[in-house]
């Protein structure tokens, strides 16, 4: 299912359009989304290791890597709250992104982008400031809910927004961002790691907010798709956006495209089942 648009819609490359503004913001937007989700994903691992972090809220593990005997990984980390910890935001992530699919859809690309950068923002502050573990999970939960909104409309965003020529850069810049982002997470991890008063694993957790406030602010000034406007109806607000984002006013053929996808796309009334 495509949610809130039909990155296809316009197949052809002879299209008219100019590299504008909004194309290049879409591009920024799609860095800040991966490196949002590249950050959260990479965090957790080395926080989890970090003394101070275990020694307030994981007692029992911090005790066990103390053992002077005791040399397994597993042996010492082996706790569930632990791994809920960590796998919890996979988790969320995954279930989000089928609603994810839905907001996208009825709402459009714009507000399903601003939903995941203020879920993520609110996971943040709920790890920065734990002080045990259901505070470490619902926000881990409400971090995987970003992640998952923001995996599924960031690439949606871009391929909608951009001429057809640079339509395929976007997922090389996403996946480059996550990687950029775990590579920052485990940078931070090794600095913070080093604060002796014990508050590091706070600032590691804490800095998600940045990448997070990056996709909240942006969603609050790129437009809204023309596919995703067409396909709620708004044809002339659709075209107009068309106009601007292409540079151009002779939009027909691709506007003309869009509609047609439009259509079909409606008739599909179960996108989750396979057609008989």
């Amino acid at each position: 299912m495509a949610g809130g648009g039909f990155g296809t819609a316009s197949g052809g490359g002879d299209v008219e359009a100019k590299i504008t503004p909004p194309a290049i913001i879409s591009f920024i937007m799609t860095a800040s989304g991966g490196l949002m989700i590249g950050y959260d994903v990479g965090i957790s691992g080395g926080v989890t290791s970090m003394p101070h972090f275990l020694k307030e809220l994981f007692p029992v593990v911090y005790k066990k890597t103390q053992e002077p005997g005791l040399e397994s990984n597993y042996c010492k980390y082996n706790n569930q709250g632990l791994q809920l910890f960590t796998s919890s935001l996979y988790l969320a992530a995954l279930i989000s992104t089928f609603f994810a699919s839905y907001t996208t859809r009825a709402l459009g690309q714009k507000l399903t982008m601003f939903v995941a950068g203020i879920l993520s923002m609110a996971g943040t502050v709920f790890n920065a400031a734990a002080v045990n573990l259901a505070m470490l999970i619902i926000g881990r939960i409400l971090l995987g809910c970003g992640v998952g909104f923001a995996n599924q409309v960031v690439l949606l965003f871009h391929s909608e927004i951009a001429p057809t020529r640079i339509r395929g850069a976007p997922y090389t810049l996403f996946r480059l961002n996550i990687a950029i982002g775990i590579l920052f997470a485990n940078l931070i991890n090794y600095g913070t790691n080093k604060i002796t008063e014990g508050y590091g694993w706070r600032v590691s957790l804490g800095l998600a907010a940045i990448p997070a406030g990056l996709l909240t602010v942006g969603s609050l000034v790129v437009v809204d798709t023309p596919n995703s406007l067409i396909e709620r109806g708004k044809l002339e607000e659709g075209k107009a956006v068309l106009k601007r984002i292409r540079g151009v006013d002779n939009v027909d053929p691709e506007f003309l495209e869009i509609v047609e996808a439009s259509r079909v796309a409606k008739e599909v009334k179960h996108p989750f089942q396979k057609p008989p």
